[in-house]
């Protein structure tokens, strides 16, 4: 699964620390979001895009191919 997390949270004006705290997870989470080493949760992803004010659709998506 890709995502534009980082590009969202970049137009937001949100640093990776101040997502996490936003989120109630580690940076670290956040990172590996980013770079699509980790999936989030549904009560995460949904949690994203109410604080973006956009659709999970908007956020994640499959590849192509997959």
């Amino acid at each position: 699964m890709d995502n534009r997390l980082k590009e969202l949270r970049e137009a937001h004006g949100y640093s990776q620390d101040q997502l996490a705290k936003q989120l109630g997870v580690s940076r670290q989470t956040i990172i590996s979001i980013e770079k699509g080493r980790y999936n989030p949760s549904l009560p995460l992803a949904l949690q994203m895009g109410r604080l973006f004010n956009t659709h999970v659709e908007n956020i994640f998506f499959l590849k192509d191919g997959s």
